[in-house]
């Protein structure tokens, strides 16, 4: 697991220590455990905070299904507690721990998951719907700019430039 995802892990269990409620509606406590998330890295803390305030918690129990391969992506999920196992149609599968994400292509198009996600234990994941984002985005253009240079950023270092 990356440095980062290790990052998200401890923010978010330093969050929930120091009572930040696991409730199912987050709020902007919950900030530095997004800027651990890669596709959020660059992101200001104001604009950290209207995006934790988008997420809601969920709890998943050992074996069940988060994501299906071929179904809508419609949210993005950040692991606060817990493991996942990453099931790709070809390959091997992943196990994800604590601080991880996974979905985050969910929120910026219209395509089908990849793989099937499953909970390997009991799981809690802080949520954030595409539809709720796709919202946000249109309010703050600012936002849009800053994900775009990131994920260039991404393309550039998989294609090796």
């Amino acid at each position: 697991m990356s440095e980062t995802a290790l990052g998200a892990g401890a923010a978010a269990r330093a969050a929930l220590a120091s009572g930040g409620s696991a409730s199912d509606r987050m709020g902007g406590d919950w900030a530095p455990v997004l800027a651990e998330v890669p596709l959020f890295a660059d992101l200001s803390s104001r604009h950290l905070k209207r995006i934790a305030k988008l997420a809601h918690t969920r709890r998943f129990s050992h074996g069940a299904a988060i994501l299906r391969a071929g179904d809508p992506g419609n949210a993005f999920y950040v692991l606060l507690d817990g493991a996942v196992k990453v099931v790709p149609a070809r390959g091997k599968p992943v196990r994800l721990e604590g601080g991880a994400s996974f979905g985050e292509m969910a929120l910026l198009d219209d395509s089908p998951r990849s793989a099937d996600v499953v909970a390997d234990g009991e799981v809690l994941t802080m949520t954030i719907s595409r539809r709720a984002f796709e919202k946000l985005l249109r309010s703050e253009p600012s936002l849009s700019r800053v994900l775009l240079r990131t994920l260039a950023q991404r393309l550039r270092a998989a294609q090796g430039d």
